[in-house]
């Protein structure tokens, strides 16, 4: 980096401020290697000044109305539809993504904006009175300073999974973007302040393994959310609650798509291609293995068809790079190591490799074993490996064995085909003729609990987090009531004994 090289500082208090480190790593263009950037290299001190800064930001914020708050939420939901092309080529220039899918990042980001736009609707606590004299009731209030830890496959939507919510709950929010993609964020800070949202109320610290620990280990963060890698999630789980935070920690994945003699072929074959190689493959929700029922050599040909057809390049409908050199290299060795087992390659991806940046092309794999490590492992980029089962059952078992539990989908045409296959997958999120089956608010996108793919309490974006991000208070109360004469001489209109039923239930 030389003086020239823009910086991307951490935003506090409602201003741009250098690291206390005054350390920037360099940001990389993953289509070039060229260095677009230097971002903030975060310690303890700047994440205490973020804080201190949310701290002081929070009871004025929490004490607004669900409803003055949102209304802040949805002037910046505006100016991320005005200013989507904006980000979008932020995207594209920082993390490889072709044009339309940085537009999709920004455009399934701001749906998630909407859905925290209308929580006062559905935010609202419930009232009974549960005897002649007593009424029960709950309200939502917010934990207080919470943190959110994204990782880089979208730079966008990602943050918007709990941001949002966050913030129209009424709690004060703390971001730390991904080092590798923070430009994006960078922009989104300056859309924020534009919007209204006072200083304090959002927050961003840049940096990497230090920043990420100092915001689990400070008193006053409440809550942790992080979206990355499994080994990561569980670090990130384990140090929050064992300070007692809450946190939700996602991993990995290693989604299963299993497809019957009964598929529509074209657009399975269509739904397939763009599942495993869209976003280079790296989106935890691509799907990575392809369980065919015997040797569906028409499928097969009419995916390696497709994928073959796709270009290098980040316009409509080209394949972008990886984010790094490290992602590419091991992407490379999980292709030699499924070599080595006796795969077979039906399209080679290597033949990408340019002299500068991170390029290799759709990959697809025929294994003799479904145990090779290319088919149980997490290999993040465009690569599909086919294992043909000899049965449903051995389908299911395959499916099963996985230590991850985020996502899987069955194509057919038959309802109850569907059904069994629902009715048996070891997944949290599942489809059907979809092969990236996300769920969209108000339902809540996570994987399945007890697996490497979810560590921690709850799901994200929906009503999940908006629980996530909030405490229930239960109020019940008892108020003396005036009585006629009449009234008075009704033991059961009393109350007495109507409370004293109700208090002998506790």
């Amino acid at each position: 980096m030389n003086g020239d090289t823009p910086k991307i500082d951490n935003y506090i208090g409602g201003a741009f401020v250098p690291p206390s480190t005054n350390e920037y790593l360099p940001v990389h263009n993953p289509a070039d290697g060229s260095i677009l950037a230097g971002v903030a290299v975060s310690n303890a001190a700047d994440v205490d000044q973020a804080v201190a800064a949310a701290e002081a930001a929070l009871p004025a914020w929490s004490h607004m109305t669900i409803k003055a708050r949102a209304a802040i939420m949805l002037k910046f939901h505006a100016l991320v539809r005005d200013n989507a092309g904006a980000l979008a080529a932020l995207i594209v220039k920082e993390n490889g993504k072709n044009m339309t899918e940085a537009l999709a990042d920004v455009a399934k980001g701001n749906e998630t904006v909407e859905y925290a736009c209308g929580l006062s609707l559905v935010a609202a606590g419930q009232t009974m009175r549960v005897s002649s004299v007593v009424q029960c009731e709950d309200r939502r209030v917010p934990l207080g300073v919470v943190a959110s830890i994204v990782p880089f496959n979208f730079p966008f939507m990602v943050p918007m999974w709990t941001m949002p919510i966050a913030l129209v709950l009424g709690n004060t929010f703390i971001l730390k973007p991904s080092e590798k993609v923070p430009m994006t964020m960078h922009a989104v800070a300056a859309l924020i302040e534009k919007a209204g949202f006072p200083p304090g109320v959002f927050q961003m610290v840049n940096g990497t393994k230090v920043a990420v620990e100092s915001l689990i280990a400070n008193p006053a963060v409440k809550a942790i959310t992080f979206v990355g890698s499994s080994p990561v999630a569980k670090i990130v789980s384990d140090a929050s609650r064992s300070l007692n935070k809450r946190c939700t920690a996602l991993g990995g994945a290693k989604n299963h798509l299993v497809a019957l003699d009964d598929c529509e072929l074209e657009g399975a074959a269509a739904d397939i291609t763009v599942s495993f190689a869209g976003c280079a493959g790296q989106r935890c929700m691509a799907a990575s293995v392809l369980l065919t029922l015997g040797q569906q050599t028409n499928l097969v040909n009419a995916i390696q068809t497709k994928a073959a057809a796709i270009a290098p390049g980040v316009g409509p409908g080209q394949l972008g790079p990886v984010i790094d050199e490290a992602s590419y290299k091991k992407i490379i060795s999980y292709i030699a190591a499924a070599e080595d087992s006796g795969a077979k390659v039906l399209l080679d991806g290597r033949s990408w490799k340019k002299e500068k940046g991170n390029w290799i092309g759709p990959t697809i794999l025929l294994h003799k074993s479904a145990k090779d490590k290319t088919v149980t492992d997490e290999v993040f980029g465009p690569v599909l490996s086919i294992y043909e089962c000899s049965s449903w059952e051995e389908a299911i078992e395959v499916e099963n064995a996985s230590p991850f539990g985020n996502a899987a989908s069955v194509y057919t045409t038959n309802g109850g085909n569907a059904d069994w296959f629902l009715t048996r997958f070891r997944a949290a999120m599942l489809g059907v003729n979809i092969g990236i089956p996300v769920p969209r608010e108000p339902f809540s996108f996570g994987g399945l609990y007890g697996t490497s793919s979810k560590y921690g309490d709850m799901d994200i974006t929906g009503a999940p987090c908006m629980e996530f991000f909030s405490n229930r208070i239960k109020v019940t109360s008892k108020w003396p009531v005036q009585r006629t004469s009449v009234q008075a001489t009704l033991p059961e209109a009393n109350g007495a004994m109507d409370h004293a039923n109700f208090a002998g239930t506790m």
